[in-house]
């Protein structure tokens, strides 16, 4: 009989499993399922944006608080338009310069879009992930996953997939081992959807790179 964690952990290290891997896990998640990931920096939680099922357990599971926005990874910066109400002209121009990875972007939130997302905010993050396995499991899912980092609220973030299992794994549905993941900054997150925007948590790109892109930003 395999053990728990061999039945949990999903193998996309090795070559030639990668895809069976991602399959896998996507089918999960659009079943309902929450799936731990690798992304540029952490381990993420993945779950369907669409389905508020889901969502409950993924809050459950980080034992998020429900005022928290959760932010989506999408497959490609056209996806934006999916969720964003509007898409000002600053943030193509980052889009086009930054994506992917290393910046996400706050938008004003369509109104369709779950008050799980935006945490009743109006607002909703979004990143384009330079992480293959995570941008490849965004667009098997249909677009969009969810991004919260795979851990408890306030403790550390998880860097490879034994941490994962370690912190969360009665929590999940299954884990996406994609080899460590590099750690260090999270991304930056900025609010776009004022003008100027206004940086709510610089991370791996600094207020000056974004400042010589688009402009002054508080």
């Amino acid at each position: 009989m395999p053990s728990m964690k061999s039945s949990l952990i999903l193998n996309a290290r090795e070559p030639g499993m990668a895809d069976l891997a991602l399959s896998k896990a996507a089918a999960i998640i659009r079943d309902g399922g929450v799936v731990a990931f690798p992304t540029e920096s952490f381990y993420g939680l993945a779950a369907d944006p669409a389905n508020e099922r889901a969502l409950g357990r993924l809050f459950e599971a980080k034992k998020r608080p429900a005022n928290n926005p959760i932010l989506l990874l999408i497959d490609d910066k056209a996806r934006v338009f999916d969720y964003a109400a509007q898409v000002p002209q600053k943030s193509l121009v980052l889009m086009r310069k930054i994506w992917p990875g290393r910046l996400s972007l706050v938008f004003a939130a369509r109104p369709e879009v779950s008050s799980f997302i935006t945490g009743g905010t109006g607002k909703i993050g979004l990143r384009v992930s330079s992480n293959l396995l995570a941008c490849a499991l965004a667009r098997l899912v249909g677009g969009a996953i969810t991004g919260t980092s795979a851990n408890i609220s306030q403790h550390r973030p998880c860097l490879t997939a034994e941490e994962v299992f370690k912190e969360i794994a009665a929590r999940v549905d299954a884990i996406l081992d994609g080899g460590p993941c590099p750690g260090g900054q999270g991304t930056t997150v900025l609010d776009i959807s004022q003008d100027p925007p206004r940086i709510l948590r610089e991370g791996m790109v600094s207020k000056g790179e974004i400042e010589r892109i688009i402009g002054e930003i508080t």
